[in-house]
């Protein structure tokens, strides 16, 4: 499929007691969290890089807007995930204010290229902007302003390192669907939200959101011969998933 944007790459969290249990009990080592510990590790875990200044910035601004930005601790997932598939085009759906972005390019290869989709170009306008400071050359950056099921489809098959999915979770099974096609063997599929405010792994809720982050994870898992996944309790849930060659 040719793809009308072709690339044109240049050659102190909070202090929570653990509780008197004996690790050497039954199930303590089993894998089992401890009472009191597990939210503790999370917080630690959070906060466990320290954001540079240009991502502060970003993030504020996001909050400013009311535009949400992804926590620190996908923001540290996302730079190893690029750095580990030596990402050098990317896709991302959900530009926000340039959070994900700068994390995205962290990881990514010096002369790489982000392709990101908004239908806010207000947002987007800062995420520019945030990139400039960061001195992130312009040709390595695609903001494209639009509805993302529309633009995803022009995109070139299997012609990408890394998909980053931070959007609309009412469409995260279409945007999953378009990932696949997207993404070369071995490439990385990231889905944000995906435990959902804790809602996920409530069986009684079956909000509308839910439900469908529930299905699409269910999908992804089911594809034994499309995706490699793991689930992670990462900001407010991370799916991950390795393609596999076709």
């Amino acid at each position: 499929m040719h793809d009308i944007f072709a690339p044109t790459a240049p050659s102190n969290p909070p202090v929570i007691e653990p509780a008197d249990a004996d690790p050497t009990e039954a199930g303590a080592d089993a894998g089992t969290p401890r009472p009191g510990l597990d939210e503790a590790s999370w917080a630690y875990a959070e906060t466990y890089r320290r954001e540079r200044p240009e991502a502060g910035r970003a993030r504020q601004a996001a909050e400013e807007m009311g535009n949400v930005p992804i926590s620190r601790g996908v923001a540290t997932t996302l730079t190893f995930l690029a750095r580990a598939a030596h990402a050098r085009s990317v896709v991302e759906v959900g530009s926000g204010t340039g959070v994900s972005g700068l994390a995205l390019f962290a990881g990514m290869v010096p002369e790489g290229v982000l392709t990101s989709i908004d239908a806010d170009s207000e947002v987007q306008r800062v995420a520019r902007a945030v990139f400039r400071e960061a001195g992130v050359p312009t040709n390595r950056i695609r903001l494209i302003a639009g509805d993302a099921l529309t633009v995803m489809p022009k995109l070139s098959d299997a012609a990408y390192d890394l998909v980053f999915i931070d959007a609309d979770m009412l469409d995260c099974g279409e945007y999953i669907e378009q990932a696949q096609r997207l993404l070369r063997a071995d490439g990385v599929l990231v889905v944000n939200n995906a435990l959902w405010h804790n809602l996920v792994a409530d069986p009684a809720n079956e909000d509308d959101e839910t439900i469908v982050i529930r299905e699409a994870l269910e999908a992804v898992e089911s594809l034994d011969d499309v995706w490699v996944p793991a689930l992670l309790p990462v900001g407010n849930g991370l799916l991950v998933a390795s393609r596999r060659a076709s």
